[in-house]
């Protein structure tokens, strides 16, 4: 069974990934810093999901936490 972190929002956060800057996603949807980490995950089984990127951009990231490509959103808040 896939375990879903807390729907933090039903659409996604648009986020601007600054060249080859190291991030923390934010799996279990409490961090108040969406859609980054901010460690509100302790005494959970969630952990950070790391990601970076080879050039700036803004992505939208996922904030309902049921994606299957993390941090990205994918659509999946449509179906909730």
């Amino acid at each position: 069974m896939i375990k879903h972190g807390h729907i933090a929002s039903l659409f996604p956060i648009m986020f601007k990934v600054e060249k080859k800057k190291e991030y923390l996603y934010c799996t279990c949807g409490y961090s108040k810093k969406q859609p980054t980490c901010d460690g509100s995950h302790k005494d959970s089984d969630f952990k950070p999901l790391p990601f970076s990127c080879d050039f700036t951009i803004n992505e939208a990231l996922c904030a309902c936490k049921h994606t299957k490509v993390p941090p990205y959103c994918d659509g999946a808040h449509s179906k909730l």
